[in-house]
């Protein structure tokens, strides 16, 4: 079993209605190690899409079987890549492992089909 630190350097904070007091504020800023806050002196939030995000690696991590999927994918499907180098493209769903929870892609990349691997953390349903 290994270790992996998904977000090094990072402190994350989850504060009350959205808004970080004073104290908590300086109590953050006076711990060892911590240069500043993105944003400099006003924090920034992140987005609730980032949060869900940053939250279903560290499930998918912490479960043994992987990620559980309630709708399969399917042969033919088309998808949208949402992590990677891939980021943002389209494509379709050419084969599927989910013992090893990939995903075979067909990508069109300067107008030539091109295959690429994903997991299923990578990709998401188009609706």
């Amino acid at each position: 079993m290994r270790e992996r630190n998904y977000y090094p350097g990072y402190v994350m904070i989850e504060v009350q209605d959205g808004k970080m007091s004073d104290d908590l504020r300086d109590l953050v800023v006076a711990t060892n190690s911590v240069i500043h806050f993105l944003g400099k002196d006003n924090p920034i939030s992140l987005r609730k899409s980032e949060v869900n995000k940053m939250l279903g690696r560290m499930d998918e991590m912490n479960e043994s079987g992987g990620v559980s999927m309630i709708e399969p994918y399917i042969v033919g499907e088309t998808i949208k890549i949402v992590e990677g180098p891939f980021n943002d493209f389209n494509g379709i769903i050419e084969e599927v492992n989910d013992e090893k929870k990939k995903l075979k892609v067909i990508v069109k990349i300067f107008g030539r089909s091109t295959p690429v691997e994903l997991n299923y953390m990578q990709v998401e349903k188009i609706i």
